[in-house]
């Protein structure tokens, strides 16, 4: 049975572009106008995707989208005027998977949904992740150094959980904005950067030693001192 995409998003004449362009492309859509309609149809008819516009009505899309990742792991895409890289990383830190800049190319729109659709469905059993005293579980997405949890938004788990099938490897921006982010945010942005010190933060919270280094010019190692 084709894919449910839940539309949400306020601009009429946009959702109803989503809504006969994705239904061409095969799935089945449902489109919401305001924030609080789209997080009732999404319990009642809990969707594949949702498509989730940043400035709604009754409930803004930051807002639907904490409550939407709450509940459940559905692939979430935002949509939205705003393109500066903090409002993107507020974004993804609500609990997004992707971001998409209007005006957009509804082409670049469907590339964006097939890699969702692709990073969501399981290639394998979950494992435990090992490195020094830092585990990560695959299936819980649950973090820990030593005896003490660690909780993680979910693109905190994604560049971990690289960082963590790659030990001691160097990696590149390139590579991290292409296995995390599936598309690159400029060469100016410094989003990699704010999330390294995200996980920084969170693994060296209690004074433990530092694993995730700079190699400067190039990108970032995880390997103990």
């Amino acid at each position: 049975m084709p894919e449910r995409i839940l539309v949400i998003e306020d601009e009429a004449r946009i959702a109803q572009f989503l809504k006969r362009g994705l239904i061409y492309e095969g799935y089945r859509v449902d489109v919401a106008y305001d924030g609080p309609s789209g997080l009732e149809m999404a319990r009642d008819m809990p969707p594949d995707l949702v498509i989730l516009d940043w400035m709604l009505p009754g409930l803004d899309g930051i807002e639907v989208c904490r409550r939407l990742r709450a509940a459940g792991d559905v692939p979430i895409l935002m949509l939205t005027a705003k393109e500066e890289v903090q409002d993107r990383v507020q974004g993804l830190d609500a609990g997004a998977d992707d971001y998409l800049v209007k005006p957009f190319s509804f082409d670049e729109l469907m590339a964006r949904i097939r890699a969702l659709f692709r990073r969501s469905t399981p290639s394998s059993r979950p494992e435990v992740l090992k490195f020094g005293d830092l585990t990560l579980d695959t299936g819980t997405h649950r973090a820990q150094r030593g005896t003490r949890f660690i909780d993680l938004t979910a693109k905190e788990y994604e560049l971990l959980e690289l960082f963590m099938h790659n030990p001691r490897r160097v990696l590149t921006r390139e590579m991290i904005f292409d296995r995390v982010w599936s598309y690159d945010f400029g060469g100016e942005s410094n989003i990699i950067e704010v999330y390294v010190r995200y996980l920084r933060q969170k693994t060296e919270e209690n004074g433990e030693s530092r694993l995730i280094h700079t190699v400067r010019g190039v990108g970032y190692v995880l390997r103990e001192e």
